[in-house]
C-alpha cells in the first residue's frame, strides 16, 4: 500500500467536498458536518461547496498538538 491518495484539484486550486473529504480522511459527510458547525476548514459556495488546498492544510494544521490533553482542551474550544 503506498499510502498516497488521489483526488482531483482544479487548475484554481478548489476541490469539491467530496476530493476535499478524501484528501483530508474524512468523509464528505463529516465535512458537511464541520461546515454546518462552523469548525470545519474555510470553504466558499458558488452553487457547489469547495475548498482550496491551501485552506485545507491550515485547518490540519490548526489541530494540530502536542498531548492529548491539548487535543481535548482544542476540541472543547472548537464545539467539536
Amino acid at each position: 500500500m503506498s499510502g498516497s491518495v488521489e483526488v482531483v484539484v482544479l487548475p484554481d486550486g478548489r476541490m469539491d467536498r467530496k476530493n476535499a473529504a478524501r484528501y483530508l480522511g474524512l468523509q464528505p459527510k463529516t465535512l458537511a458536518i464541520y461546515a454546518s458547525r462552523g469548525t470545519g476548514p474555510r470553504y466558499v459556495k458558488r452553487g457547489r461547496v469547495f475548498y482550496f488546498q491551501v485552506d485545507l492544510d491550515a485547518w490540519i494544521q490548526a489541530g494540530r498538538a502536542i498531548s492529548t490533553t491539548q487535543t481535548a482542551a482544542n476540541s472543547r474550544a472548537a464545539g467539536t
